[in-house]
């Protein structure tokens, strides 16, 4: 078996830490309902877990979920509604009746401190652990979070309140060596090294070519999450070429007046955002309670971005790694 020509045994990769997935903890807009929890997310990057938003029983739906409290150090909260943030409270309580010391990163818009103080004032005896406030006030894309192997952009939506998505995307990995050209050809350590920056290597008058000695493990993925928002030009620049985007579904075709005057989206205006992206996947959530049968917004959705799919409760959305 081969990629791009390459022997498969050359493949190093450790599967099990290069996970690139979105877990749907709760998928409803406004409030919740028997069928769906409010907003919540886990993007899972590698071996880093995001919290994307914190709805109301948020903390039931991560145990169901068997993703442990203590595996997340980054919350990120689009905007200041309450079926987005009124989980929070009693998730930083619990991390520390859980005896958490580790520190804990929140990026939210700056109103955010006001709440973070009150939680201070009124809930934080028992409190070990050092929380890290990083206001979302950018009018533009920007990096809020590099680690060795990610980068995490926030970046403006068209919202009532000021509102933010995320793009979760992962560095380009250094290029490996071919093992077999390595003994063949008697590479030296500084050679090796120098095609692994992808830089060519002189030999007297011979020029050895990085792309004959190496290849790129995997592709770098993207993770786009786009909730609440109505449609707007820059977004899909934003998130150009994404392999995954979550999006504002609030309604179907016949609540569309809703959605322009609430500054949502309907399933089809999701679709086009998707379309006019390049995305390769979309998955439609936040979707309003009047709605019990989905089936209308995926059919509507699907006329316009086939690769459209409904966020279910608890359901988790894999990026498969791309040579």
């Amino acid at each position: 078996m081969s990629v791009t020509g390459i022997p498969f045994s050359y493949i190093i990769i450790n599967f099990a830490l290069m996970e690139f997935s979105l877990t749907t903890l709760g998928t409803s807009s406004a409030s919740a309902n028997p069928y769906r929890h409010t907003s919540a997310h886990v993007v899972t990057v590698h071996n880093h877990r995001f919290l994307v938003d914190c709805g109301e029983g948020c903390q039931m739906s991560l145990q169901q979920c068997r993703i442990a409290f203590a595996w997340i150090d980054n919350i990120l909260i689009s905007h200041l509604h309450g079926d987005h943030l009124f989980g929070i409270f009693g998730l930083l309580s619990t991390m520390a009746m859980q005896g958490r010391t580790a520190p804990l990163y929140i990026y939210a818009p700056a109103g955010f401190q006001k709440m973070l103080d009150f939680f201070y004032e009124n809930f934080a005896d028992g409190v070990k652990y050092e929380i890290h406030f990083t206001p979302l006030e950018m009018k533009e894309k920007e990096q809020i979070i590099e680690m060795r192997q990610l980068r995490v952009y926030a970046f403006p939506l068209n919202h009532r309140v000021p509102t933010f998505g995320f793009l979760f995307e992962e560095k380009m990995p250094a290029r490996n060596v071919r093992k077999d050209l390595i003994e063949a050809y008697n590479l030296t350590i500084t050679e090796i090294a120098a095609f692994k920056r992808g830089e060519d290597v002189k030999r007297g008058r011979k020029t050895l070519m990085a792309a004959d000695y190496t290849y790129l493990p995997y592709t770098p993925r993207k993770l786009a999450y786009c909730c609440d928002t109505a449609p707007f030009r820059r977004l899909t620049e934003w998130i150009a070429g994404t392999d995954l985007i979550y999006h504002d579904s609030t309604y179907a075709d016949d609540y569309q007046d809703h959605a322009e005057k609430y500054c949502h989206s309907t399933s089809r205006m999701a679709a086009q955002t998707a379309a006019a992206a390049g995305a390769k996947m979309l998955i439609l959530g936040h979707f309003s309670a009047r709605y019990k049968d989905l089936a209308p917004m995926l059919s509507q959705a699907r006329e316009v971005f086939p690769e459209t799919y409904l966020a279910e409760e608890q359901h988790k959305y894999e990026i498969p790694l791309k040579n």
